[in-house]
């Protein structure tokens, strides 16, 4: 593996920018290919603006968008890294990082990453993801929680309900009080595969982070046949039967007029919503983000996180364009801008959300993330292929749609059959 030391972050960067106008063409310029399927919205804008500041630097930024989804980005990876000519760095993340690492060589970036003092501020199970078999090959860039809690404020109104739940608890009993206001679905979540994973992800890391982490992160058979996992499959049916029984398959916002309407009352989703909120025309006073129903008192936060893989490249200029790439993902300014941009939250956990620019929402968020971090309650989103590899995620998530879908099948059969996935797809 290509060891980025310091002496090659200072040539290709800061060096570079310190040396005078007549000695430059001497330098090196620092140079960055890049593949991600950020091509248009809030996405397209942000990865836009990454290369700009990189520029700004005095590199030279070749990003190839793939449109389509994460699948067609891979095999444009594939076949640049089958060819010998994989990018510098690319869009990446979850547990695919260490898989792909296996597949080509990738670039040491712990000496960067230990000068920014980075891994201080990164979640410990995120930082775990980035850094397989004990070196950092990528950095995380921006994330979301997939289990915030979106209030509909005219269906709070509607049920003369001033309290945010916290429990689980107090979640059900605010849907059924939703309910009997005349709320007709106190449940706005929509009924894609991702959606039917953050309903069951979101039900066990409340009901206990521990019990999560063990049997979806860890794949524990105790765990995955433990009474915490039955008991999120029973939550799981309570949000199934409050919501529209006409939403499978549908992406959740096509319930947001009747969400911001107040004839639907809560939505489980990640951060994302909130960018999707105010694209179409709905405003922050329209409702609530706070974090989801935890059981035990303090946050738990389903990290969901974007990624930079760096692959090993032997030219000089590449070289310096991944040092100055990594200093540009790692550094705060740039974290914000990022963010501010895409509705996410920075990774870094000081990064500052006082200040104009960010929501209610992302600050809520970034403090639940904290605290989160330290009590040991930041876990790996299974719906958004953070906690497995695709084919175990797929596994899992055909068994908690068919549940959401079925309501013949009893949580204790669902556990189950959770188990029997689990033990067929690895």
């Amino acid at each position: 593996m290509t060891n980025l030391r310091r002496r090659t972050v200072l040539a290709g960067t800061a060096g570079l920018l310190a040396v005078p106008h007549q000695s430059r063409a001497q330098a090196v310029k620092p140079r960055l290919t890049v593949i991600s399927q950020w091509t248009s919205g809030s996405d397209g804008a942000a990865i836009t603006a990454l290369g700009k500041k990189f520029e700004e630097k005095g590199g030279i930024w070749q990003h190839s968008p793939v449109p389509g989804f994460t699948t067609e980005m891979m095999n444009k990876l594939r076949a640049q890294i089958m060819a010998g000519d994989p990018p510098a760095c690319s869009q990446l993340k979850g547990p695919e990082i260490a898989a792909w690492s296996k597949i080509a060589a990738t670039t040491d970036l712990d000496a960067i990453v230990a000068a920014a003092g980075y891994e201080k501020v990164v979640a410990p199970d995120l930082a775990r993801l980035h850094k397989p078999g004990g070196h950092w090959i990528s950095l995380p860039l921006q994330i979301y929680s997939t289990n915030m809690l979106f209030l509909s404020k005219r269906a709070m109104d509607k049920a003369k309900a001033d309290q945010i739940p916290v429990t689980w608890a107090d979640f059900n009993a605010l849907a059924a009080k939703m309910k009997a206001a005349g709320v007709t679905y106190p449940i706005a979540n929509g009924g894609t595969r991702p959606d039917d994973g953050q309903k069951f992800e979101a039900s066990l890391a409340g009901i206990s982070p521990t019990a999560y982490r063990a049997a979806i992160m860890n794949l524990d058979e105790t765990a995955l046949k433990g009474p915490e996992v039955k008991a999120a499959f029973v939550q799981v049916r309570k949000i199934a039967d409050w919501m529209d029984p006409n939403t499978a398959a549908q992406h959740f916002s096509t319930n947001l007029k009747r969400f911001v309407a107040g004839d639907m009352g809560m939505m489980i989703q990640g951060g994302w919503a909130q960018g999707v909120l105010l694209n179409a025309g709905y405003k922050l006073d329209d409702f609530i983000i706070a974090p989801g129903p935890t059981d035990n008192g303090k946050p738990v936060f389903l990290l969901n996180a974007d990624a930079f893989i760096f692959w090993q490249r032997k030219e000089a200029d590449l070289q310096a364009g991944q040092a100055l790439m990594a200093q540009l993902v790692m550094d705060p300014a740039i974290q914000t801008m990022y963010s501010q941009i895409t509705g996410s939250i920075p990774v870094r956990t000081d990064v500052d959300l006082s200040g104009p620019g960010w929501s209610d929402g992302q600050r809520r968020t970034a403090a639940a993330l904290k605290e989160a971090v330290a009590s040991n309650q930041a876990v790996l989103s299974l719906a958004h292929n953070m906690a497995q590899q695709n084919g175990v995620t797929a596994a899992m998530i055909d068994v908690i749609t068919e549940y959401v879908k079925d309501k013949t099948i009893t949580p204790d059969e669902a556990a189950s059959r959770l188990n029997e996935a689990v033990e067929g797809s690895h």
